[in-house]
């Protein structure tokens, strides 16, 4: 009887443990974390998903060339719990944004948002790794 309490404690411990999710990280090794960089941009698309919520914007420089963007925050469960409130309803198309980042290693328009500057001037921090 002992036996079969034990048993089917440790059985019990065992399913839940192995049904509880792992936290999973993927590092930022593409991105240049000795810099930030910040851009002012109009804002293409915004996705709020899991893992990570994307930002596509374009930035236009003094020549006229416009560089399209993309950039990605925390996760938006993540985020949501950290009251930085990324909801889908956030921006728009033809909002103007403007965006800290780290930028990635190799040149390409892509990076990681540390600040984000809102159409309305609330500033939206993303302090996860």
């Amino acid at each position: 009887m002992k036996y079969r309490f034990v048993l089917s404690f440790v059985a019990s411990f065992v399913l839940l443990v192995a049904s509880a999710p792992l936290p999973a990280h993927h590092g930022n090794a593409a991105y240049d974390a000795t810099k930030e960089v910040t851009v002012m941009g109009v804002v293409t698309e915004w996705i709020v998903a899991n893992p990570h919520s994307l930002l596509k914007f374009d930035v236009t420089d003094d020549k006229g060339n416009v560089a399209h963007w993309i950039v990605e925050s925390g996760a938006a469960s993540v985020n949501q719990a950290r009251g930085v409130r990324l909801t889908k309803n956030l921006l728009k198309p033809g909002d103007k944004v403007t965006v800290t980042m780290m930028v990635a290693k190799n040149g390409q328009p892509v990076g990681r948002i540390h600040q984000l500057v809102l159409p309305d001037g609330r500033l939206m921090v993303n302090d996860l790794p």
